[in-house]
């Protein structure tokens, strides 16, 4: 079952789209279903979880860490985590340079921006991300490398409102690029769109979906 979501998602997904396996909460078993159709790409949103999956599953996966992420937490995913999708304050980036200073790592990151209308959504709005980037510290830190943006919509069933949301955010990421990451070939990722809300995240530039419940099912908690 898992086999054929996965098979039926990626094939709905362009060319420069990648699909982010949202394997929260789910079992080894079912990763390892999703790793024998060939996906690699996993996300997981609890530190403890992805670790411990970490430990047990094939080396050759690719971890993105998509939850919030509290500065005590990061020491144990830096080792290894791909992609961090939601840094969502400059302290979270700081900290994460100083662990990843240790490990003689540079992680890559995606700054998390909060374009939905719901209060619980974490993330920069689109002014403190330019003043942020605009005073030029994170430059100084040598062990992160930004690689995009990640944003999640209102959930809500107004398509028009979810597509007007992705848009803003992909307009957004070009103004980003043009300003800060224009000769940075590594600013490339524009990460938007679950389960729900993913072909409208394509069709407004997203180049990373998060997929969980359209592969694994619905979660138990």
């Amino acid at each position: 079952m898992i086999a054929e979501n996965l098979k039926q998602v990626l094939s709905e997904l362009p060319e420069g789209v990648r699909l982010v396996a949202v394997s929260k909460f789910h079992p080894n078993e079912a990763i390892e279903e999703a790793y024998r159709a060939g996906q690699r790409v996993f996300g997981e949103s609890k530190v403890q979880e992805m670790t411990a999956k970490y430990e047990s599953l094939p080396k050759d996966i690719e971890w993105h860490f998509i939850g919030h992420l509290q500065t005590n937490k990061i020491k144990y995913i830096v080792p290894y985590v791909a992609l961090i999708h939601g840094v969502d304050s400059y302290k979270l980036l700081v900290e994460i340079n100083r662990q990843a200073a240790k490990m003689g790592r540079t992680v890559n990151c995606l700054l998390q921006l909060h374009i939905a209308r719901e209060e619980t959504k974490f993330g920069f709005s689109f002014e403190e991300c330019r003043e942020m980037l605009a005073s030029g510290e994170w430059k100084d830190l040598a062990h992160v490398r930004i690689c995009g943006l990640m944003g999640m919509a209102t959930n809500t069933d107004n398509t028009e409102q979810i597509k007007a949301e992705f848009c803003s955010l992909d307009s957004f990421f070009q103004e980003v690029k043009s300003s800060w990451f224009a000769h940075e070939e590594s600013f490339r990722e524009l990460s938007m769109g679950m389960s729900h809300d993913y072909h409208e995240a394509i069709d407004a530039g997203s180049t990373l979906i998060r997929v969980g419940s359209r592969i694994f099912g619905e979660r138990n908690y």
